[in-house]
């Protein structure tokens, strides 16, 4: 059992989130500040806390990467002690009725770029990316993109002399098959490719609400990594993009296309989508589709003597309705 007191300084209060990886806790310390502790037991057969803490350690200081504030043994669990972030895309996603708006999923991949070329020219691949590993931060911060599971990464090219991994096949998947790249799923060792391929996927089903190879069943988990693989090779960017701007096609295209060894152009990759950001007229102000579900107040009884002063009032309700209809119109265009 985790202790209630980590380092004779954090406060464990309320377990928020678990998965095969451990568990996640909300911690604080005695001025009231909060952060996120991610726990794992030392007996795990797959143990990638430590490994992931000191990775942090190595990215630190870059936007969009969440801060270590302590790491160590802790009774018989490895513990982590990092910033406390906001939900995640998949959490907003749902939270947006599975569907946003161009504008965001532009706002989004320019960041999601970003991050992940930051972590290639740290020397790692991320080998997870996924929308439930992208957080949005908190406050002043509520605007900016994280990436978040490290426990997966792995270096791509020596630290010293820079030197690329050897091609390998017959790999294991490692990742989530769902945005796996197909040479993922051939079994062909990962490089930076396969990273952005995954992005690739990530914003063509934030896009689509869906990927053609979702809800499959199988008898075991191998057969239906085959049939998602089989279904992936079968449909070209053409299909998977249509009815969207041609860039969604162009970038999956150009990821595809690169070698195993091969250095993406990150910053042709953001002009593609910040070329179609301003041809579309949109305003980079960081209001995204949840951003402006903000606008939209819950209802209350009101009484007689509140209706003129009272801003949940139903003539103030009527207002923000009214604003979030022009802001939805000034910032958005749906597809």
């Amino acid at each position: 059992m985790l202790n209630s007191k980590i380092a004779g300084k954090y406060q464990v209060k309320k377990k928020i989130a678990s998965g095969t990886f451990g568990e996640v806790y909300l911690a604080s310390i005695s001025n009231g500040e909060e952060f996120a502790l991610k726990a794992e037991k030392l007996s795990s057969r797959h143990p990638q806390l430590i490994y992931e803490s000191k990775l942090l350690k190595t990215l630190h200081g870059a936007a969009g990467i969440p801060s270590v504030r302590w790491a160590g043994i802790e009774g018989n669990h490895a513990v982590m002690i990092i910033d406390l972030l906001g939900p995640s895309l998949e959490d907003l996603f749902s939270l947006c009725n599975r569907k946003f708006c161009l504008k965001t999923v532009l706002m989004l991949a320019d960041q999601m770029i970003s991050r992940i070329e930051y972590i290639h020219t740290k020397g790692f691949i991320h080998r997870d990316i996924k929308p439930e590993n992208f957080l949005i931060g908190l406050g002043k911060r509520s605007s900016l993109l994280y990436l978040i599971d490290f426990g997966l990464s792995k270096r791509y090219r020596d630290s010293k002399t820079h030197i690329h991994i050897p091609y390998k096949d017959g790999k294991h998947l490692t990742g989530t098959a769902r945005y796996a790249s197909l040479n993922t799923h051939i079994g062909i060792e990962q490089s930076r490719r396969d990273d952005l391929e995954c992005i690739a996927y990530v914003l063509m089903y934030l896009n689509r609400g869906n990927l053609p190879w979702q809800g499959i069943t199988a008898q075991n988990r191998l057969d239906k990594y085959r049939i998602i693989m089989d279904k992936k090779a079968s449909i070209s960017p053409d299909d998977l993009c249509r009815g969207f701007p041609d860039e969604f096609k162009v970038f999956l295209t150009y990821c595809k296309s690169l070698k195993f060894d091969e250095k993406p152009d990150y910053g042709y990759l953001k002009r593609l989508f910040k070329d179609l950001f301003i041809n579309e007229n949109f305003e980079a102000d960081h209001v995204y589709d949840w951003s402006l579900m903000n606008y939209l107040r819950p209802v209350r009884p009101v009484r007689d003597e509140e209706k003129k002063t009272d801003p949940m009032s139903p003539g103030h309700r009527k207002n923000d309705e009214q604003l979030y209809e022009r802001k939805k119109k000034r910032t958005c265009a749906i597809f």
